[in-house]
């Protein structure tokens, strides 16, 4: 489904991403997974059209999505929910995830998904009138969820979504992205806590400096020593 060959991503003279090449099949649910600073966030605002590359290409089934403008990839069945959930703080949680479905027109299926989300996220019916900017983390979290699932993505691109939150959180937030991968949802996931995120997914990238420099099933780099002593604690 998705398919990013030789992605430079560069902050002046400064090179976040070194000419990385990776894919994600549909259905799938990948980890990229690093410490901070490795360039992990740089490849998904790449890949968002959030920043433009400085090398390589990306394509989305079969579709050369280089160069198209951040605001198309919606329609083309792409969504991310970034880093710092990036809610509208002065629009209800209502008005939020109306906001996820900008780009669609059938309204009475807008209307059934919004229920969906309200029935995954039972808080955020609660808080439907309240103002997103009011909310804790943990609910901004499952807002900003909520919204890019709103627009009925092919691909979600999930940043740091266990960042700042209490472990109970943590639990719930990860509870519903494996519900939705187990929907056939495809999922890049961006985490920095590397034993959720490869026991989320089925396959692993490792980013250090930029470059790629392990990758496989999930379940086997959980048991690669050099994981489990950089981003393990052993």
């Amino acid at each position: 489904m998705l398919e990013v060959t030789g992605l430079s991503v560069a902050y002046g003279g400064i090179r976040a991403v070194r000419s990385i090449t990776f894919h994600v099949a549909a259905g799938e649910t990948v980890a990229l997974i690093g410490a901070n600073g490795a360039g992990k966030t740089s490849t998904l605002k790449a890949l968002a059209r959030l920043l433009d590359p400085a090398g390589g290409s990306v394509r989305f089934l079969g579709e050369d999505l280089t160069r198209l403008p951040a605001h198309r990839l919606v329609e083309k069945g792409i969504a991310l929910v970034p880093e710092g959930r990036g809610v509208f703080p002065r629009l209800s949680v209502a008005e939020n995830l109306s906001m996820g479905a900008f780009v669609r027109r059938d309204r009475a299926a807008v209307a059934e998904d919004s229920e969906r989300i309200y029935d995954l996220f039972p808080r955020l019916r609660e808080r439907a009138g309240q103002l997103a900017g009011t909310l804790s983390g943990g609910e901004q979290q499952m807002l900003a969820i909520g919204r890019a699932l709103m627009s009925r993505p092919r691909l979600l691109l999930l940043d740091e979504p266990s960042m700042g939150l209490a472990p109970l959180m943590v639990q719930k937030i990860f509870e519903v992205v494996r519900a939705v991968a187990q929907e056939g949802m495809t999922i890049l996931l961006v985490e920095q806590n590397a034993k959720l995120a490869l026991e989320t997914s089925s396959r692993g990238y490792v980013l250090e400096s930029g470059e790629i420099t392990l990758n496989g099933p999930a379940g086997d780099l959980l048991a690669d020593s050099r994981v489990r002593a950089a981003y393990l604690g052993e």
